[in-house]
């Protein structure tokens, strides 16, 4: 009987490990790897036992004559695991400090450090080399102190279920603070760490065990069928088994971007499911949203199922995220998965819809360069009725909030509107002596050949709800669901016929900076029973987390189906440091300080291309651009029609609207001076109490989507007077 074929797979440290060896060396070790996943079985590999090894399947591979890889090799099963590539000695060192085993009770494979154990087995078996003692967090002078309070008063069949390994259930035991937690993080398995740190936040034990997908085993657990083990999601989330070569290749090529491959168990809970209908997933910002609808829709596309000719829509708000997107999906699809993905930003299929259905208007968009929508909305204008004395700002209001958003089409239409929530009432005979300024700007626009996106997507939804046009998608993937309008949330159902996995809409209304609220159910999507939330931010800090998020915190945040949100149970996994808030007396200063944080980042190993200016308008950016330039600091100003090239040298520039979507290890926020952030034309040009208090709240959503975009390091900076979001206290 002929043997079975090896399982051979790549851990997220060997990726790290990999990426962290000099440039030179990479492609022996991707020859190596090539080959060894191939074959782990070939003459041409030889594995060494390794000497002190707290781990009985660890051996090394050679590479060359500096390198050494370091493999997982069991004695039982058919599985090869390469864990770590480093030089000669430091390889050695790496595999003496660590063991991967498959845990008892949730049957996933584990990777954690052991160097106190070698430590311990050097000196004496006393606890104090085992753990932090509840000694170290007292007056040692006072003998008499009251022990401290354990932090986990929990059974050891609890520890266990949360992933906590046999051997570390007495370390646990003894920790009384979470800084003591967060000094033995490498000591604990990943999964084992975040479930002790959220539940020393007060996350609750039941719901740590959903996120996290760990149960009992219904079957008691093989802890020597590591084959098995790799099946296990939380295992998945570091061990992933590459499909063929091609897949090896996309790994090795991007090792640091670990989204590619390996996903958190309550987001792989969302991508690889057979869902009955629409899916509404939320979730903070940094939590992984846009990555779990990637891979949703290569999922989706990769089934067995998926009919040959069918077409996947992803489509979002903006155009510049859907140029990220499409980017990011070329990197985890095959050249026949992308094929079957169209990535557009709605305005643009809207727009090449209705065209291809003979419908010519051009659409413009308020405040464009072109001017040709201002232009109209001037000569519309004139037909204002002075005796009412209605500033000017409200009729613009009005046209946005209950014409276009309501598609209200002729004045008995507009007799029969909802204004609720507009702050100006109107009776019968106003409404009759305000409608003709919006009828006159729709002619306006008709005569020109423009047409506003509104009423493009409500031509294009009486297309396709008529039958004009069959056009439509097996599935439709959307990012930023809470930027769409009721009318668009409509379209995007006309799309795909219900049916199971039709819809999948991931969004957050705490990053909704358009003033577009609306409910799904309304829109004739049905997502009852299918509302989840992602709750752990993997990219921001805990700190920069909790400074972003207290901006927003009296704001009453809808769940965009018609009931609240809220951020109490949303938490970042590492503390990290506060963010850094300067002001000085004028903009030279500003930027001197700029310029020296960007040095010493730079010594800490950041490179520039992993920092952004974020300015709140474009002029601002063009201006800062400039004066860094003229003090010897490259500039790269990200465009709208273009993805960010990682490649190119230099501090990236974006206004806070293009970062959207974005994250960089440092953001600097910068200008935030009084009538900057909030821009007091956004604020003040209205005279309508709600609409203003609608504009600050999404000013301050823009602010939060800015400072989000942060991984480790945010500065914020201002000069002059600063801008009153800064004096709200996190």
């Amino acid at each position: 009987m002929a043997k079975a074929q090896p399982k051979v797979a790549l851990g997220d440290g060997f990726l790290q490990a990999f990426a962290n060896i000099p440039r030179t060396k990479q492609k022996a070790v991707m020859n190596f790897v090539s080959k060894f996943r191939a074959n782990p079985r070939a003459p041409g590999i030889n594995y060494e036992v390794i000497r002190n090894a707290r781990d009985p399947n660890f051996r090394s591979v050679r590479i060359d004559l500096d390198y050494r890889g370091i493999v997982l090799s069991p004695d039982q099963g058919n599985v090869y695991i390469l864990l770590w590539v480093d030089k000669h000695d430091d390889a050695y060192t790496w595999a003496v400090r660590h063991r991967c085993q498959i845990h008892p009770t949730t049957g996933s494979l584990q990777l954690f450090e052991v160097e106190h154990e070698i430590e311990q087995r050097e000196t004496d078996s006393s606890p104090q080399n085992i753990a932090p003692t509840p000694v170290e967090e007292q007056n040692q002078s006072d003998q008499h102190t009251i022990p401290a309070t354990p932090l986990f008063n929990l059974e050891d069949d609890i520890l266990l279920s949360i992933g906590v390994p046999q051997e570390r259930l007495a370390l646990v035991h003894s920790l009384t603070s979470e800084v003591a937690l967060e000094k033995i993080e490498r000591q604990l398995p990943i999964e084992a760490f975040e479930a002790l740190y959220l539940l020393a936040a007060g996350t609750p034990l039941e719901e740590i065990l959903q996120e996290y997908s760990l149960s009992k085993a219904t079957e008691p657990v093989d802890i020597e069928d590591f084959e098995a083990a790799l099946d296990n999601p939380v295992t998945q989330r570091r061990f992933h088994v590459p499909e063929d070569e091609q897949e090896l290749g996309r790994m090795l090529n991007a090792p640091l971007e670990r989204w590619r491959v390996f996903l958190h168990p309550s987001q792989r809970q969302l991508v690889e499911r057979d869902w009955n209908g629409p899916v509404r997933v939320l979730g903070g910002a940094g939590t992984g949203k846009t990555v779990v609808a990637m891979h949703r829709a290569r999922w989706l596309v990769s089934q067995p199922d998926w009919p040959k000719d069918a077409r996947l829509l992803f489509t979002t708000f903006t155009s510049n995220l859907a140029l990220d997107i499409a980017d990011n999906l070329r990197k985890i699809c095959t050249p026949e998965q992308a094929q079957r993905i169209e990535v557009v930003n709605l305005d643009a299929w809207v727009s090449q819809f209705v065209k291809r259905n003979g419908y010519q208007s051009t659409i413009v968009y308020p405040g464009g360069k072109d001017r040709h929508y201002d232009n109209c909305w001037s000569q519309a204008m004139a037909l204002v009725p002075g005796e009412l004395g209605l500033p000017d700002s409200f009729y613009k209001e009005e046209w946005q909030r209950v014409i276009l958003s309501q598609q209200v089409r002729s004045r008995r239409d507009y007799f029969a509107a909802s204004r609720v929530g507009r702050g100006v009432a109107l009776n019968r005979r106003q409404r009759a002596q305000i409608w003709p300024v919006f009828e006159e700007m729709r002619e306006q626009l008709a005569r020109a050949g423009f047409v506003t996106v509104e009423d493009a997507i409500h031509h294009a939804l009486n297309l396709l709800q008529t039958g004009s046009d069959k056009r439509s998608y097996h599935a439709v993937v959307v990012d930023e669901g809470q930027d769409f309008s009721a009318e668009a949330l409509s379209l995007l159902r006309a799309l795909v016929s219900e049916q199971r996995n039709d819809l999948f809409i991931v969004g957050d209304a705490h990053q909704r900076i358009y003033k577009r609220k609306t409910s799904f159910s309304h829109c004739g999507i049905n997502i009852r029973g299918r509302g989840r939330k992602l709750k752990i931010n993997y990219r921001t800090t805990e700190l920069i987390r909790r400074y972003a998020t207290a901006l927003l915190e009296d704001v009453e945040i809808d769940d965009l189906d018609g009931g609240i949100d809220s951020t109490n149970d949303y938490r970042s996994l590492v503390l990290g440091q506060e963010p850094i808030i300067k002001n000085f007396s004028d903009i030279g200063g500003e930027v001197q300080w700029l310029v020296q944080q960007i040095e010493q980042l730079k010594v800490e190993d950041v490179s520039l291309s992993e920092i952004c200016l974020v300015a709140r308008t474009n002029r601002l950016c063009e201006d800062y651009a400039q004066i860094l330039q003229n003090n010897g600091v490259p500039t790269h100003t990200l465009s709208r029609q273009k993805s960010d090239d990682r490649s190119q040298e230099g501090v990236r520039l974006a206004t806070m609207h293009r970062i959207k979507g974005l994250e960089f290890r440092c953001v600097m926020m910068v200008g935030i001076n009084k009538g900057i952030v909030p821009l007091s034309v956004a604020i003040n040009s209205s005279q309508d109490v709600v609409e203003r208090r609608l504009s600050d709240i999404n000013e301050r959503a823009l602010f939060h989507v800015a400072a989000t975009r942060a991984v480790r390091y945010l500065y914020i900076s201002s000069h002059g007077a600063p801008s009153e979001y800064l004096l709200i206290k996190s």
